[in-house]
């Protein structure tokens, strides 16, 4: 119990009068399971095409939220879990969504802690999920079981929806709400604290080019291989190509000095890796980085392809991977897009994020590197995808070569009002129980806020500390697991236990 009390006070201290005994009930007898649960929840490996992981992971839900006390019923690629309303009126009470997902991103290498394991130590959880987006999951259904348990009478219904595929296909909302109505409005518990009023656009822009090279005699060896990132949203914490020569080692050991007295950007690591023997000489040319979210955390980020492309600046011969390596250097000569010429800021949206994420294989031997572009209000869709096939075009023509451009441009932006009704009882709901006052944020990162009608994105990631999900060792602090619960009670006894608002949006 002790080392609860923090937590007690603090809720005695800052919460609001109704609020007060949810957040007793959290303290006192609920969050001893917060850790636990979580690393159950962290040891399913759900990531894209693991059908096996989400069922298990969705078999364990029903268990654990029927023990709750919730309802729970099985909506294909959403599970909804539901607190009903309890006051006057109930069977026609509105609902209150909160929104989450099980699934997570691939984990890659580098970690320190099994990432499928649920590692406590040094007072945080980590593992994959841990914070994107399976701590938020546990800590929703702790903060209903507190308000069922504790809270006054329910206006309204909650209904928790844990989607499979927000992390690959992006499919799961779009065949929920087929059949299903959504929520009279919603809190995404997949960004910051204290509000999202704004996302930016999730685009990818591709450029394509052969996968051969043409050895010289400056030059004498071949691209075998070249492989860098894992997905689009991650910032590549590895980088590799493979060289092969038959001209003889001497070429490739003066090549292997040459990388040697190079910097490598700050951050990263090179590797080389000489194979002499036999008639095909190899150097594998490898650096590595640091993983990060590529919208929430992009400078947090040591990005191991941009750090690769400009070490081998003029080591490479003519052919299409040298071609993608230059490009690679012109779109990472910062992370706002200076290089790609989207240099106008808004001064409410910032400017664009852009991380030189991937090359990997494409068709017919061919060679593809995707940019991951988050873009602001001031271009997006149609106009910024022809700006960019502008840019490539213009490279390709400099260098006499080709380069086919390509990608994905379909998402906007979303936006709500800062003086809005909702808003507003957000920003009361966090400061009562942080006791800091704190404006609203715009973010890097798409949610399912862009998917569900009448969503904003709420939580569960404390400002001012870098966001670890898609990171290597993706861990959370246990006090902000248990801090972010908090925040939750205040707002769903506000919002779920009053009366309905008519016009969240608006002021």
């Amino acid at each position: 119990m002790k080392r609860f009390l923090p937590l007690l006070v603090s809720a005695f201290l800052l919460a609001g009068a109704p609020a007060r005994p949810v957040h007793v009930r959290y303290d006192r007898t609920l969050a001893p399971r917060m850790v636990p649960l979580l690393v159950q929840a962290i040891r399913f490996p759900t990531v894209a095409g693991n059908a096996k992981a989400w069922a298990d992971q969705k078999a364990w839900l029903e268990h654990l939220a029927q023990g709750l006390g919730f309802t729970v019923r099985d909506a294909g690629k959403v599970l909804e879990v539901d607190l009903p309303a309890s006051g006057p009126g109930a069977a026609e009470a509105p609902a209150l969504g909160l929104l989450v997902h099980g699934d997570v991103q691939p984990p890659g290498d580098h970690w320190t802690a099994p990432p499928f394991e649920g590692t406590v130590r040094k007072g945080r959880v980590f593992g994959r999920g841990a914070a994107d987006d399976k701590g938020p999951m546990v800590q929703a259904l702790l903060a209903m079981k507190a308000l069922k348990e504790a809270g006054p009478a329910r206006t309204h219904t909650l209904r928790l929806l844990v989607g499979s595929d927000e992390e690959s296909g992006s499919t799961d909302i779009t065949d929920y709400l087929k059949t299903n109505p959504p929520p009279a409005f919603s809190l995404v518990l997949d960004s910051g604290f204290p509000v999202v009023v704004g996302e930016k656009s999730w685009n990818a822009l591709t450029v394509e080019a052969a996968g051969s090279s043409s050895p010289t005699a400056e030059r004498p060896w071949s691209v075998e291989a070249l492989d860098a990132g894992l997905a689009p949203s991650i910032v590549p914490d590895h980088a590799s190509v493979r060289l092969v020569s038959t001209a003889g080692k001497a070429s490739l050991l003066a090549l292997k000095a040459r990388l040697e007295q190079k910097r490598i950007d700050p951050g990263c690591r090179l590797h080389l890796e000489l194979a002499l023997a036999g008639d095909a000489k190899a150097l594998v040319v490898t650096v590595t980085g640091k993983a990060a979210h590529g919208g929430l955390n992009l400078e947090g980020g040591r990005n191991a392809l941009v750090a690769l492309a400009r070490l081998l600046e003029g080591e490479l011969p003519p052919g299409g991977p040298d071609d993608l390596l230059a490009f690679a250097r012109l779109a990472g000569r910062d992370l706002t897009g200076t290089g790609l010429g989207l240099t106008e800021a808004d001064p409410l949206w910032g400017r664009f994020a852009v991380n030189v994420a991937m090359v990997k294989p494409g068709k017919e031997g061919r060679l593809v590197l995707t940019i991951n572009l988050r873009a602001t209000p001031r271009l997006q869709g149609a106009a910024l995808e022809t700006a960019l096939r502008e840019v490539v075009a213009r490279f390709a023509a400099e260098r006499h070569t080709t380069l086919t451009a390509g990608g994905f441009f379909g998402d906007s932006v979303l936006a709500f009002d800062p003086e809005g009704a909702l808003v507003r009882r957000l920003l009361g709901a966090y400061a009562r129980a942080t006791g800091t006052k704190a404006g609203p944020v715009i973010s890097g990162g798409g949610t399912y806020a862009k998917r569900l009608p009448r969503a904003i994105a709420f939580g569960m990631w404390f400002p001012g500390k870098p966001y670890p999900g898609h990171d290597v060792d993706e861990q959370i602090p246990i006090a902000d697991l248990h801090r972010g619960v908090h925040v939750l009670i205040e707002a769903l006894v506000d919002l779920a236990c009053g009366a309905p608002l008519k016009e969240p949006f608006q002021k």
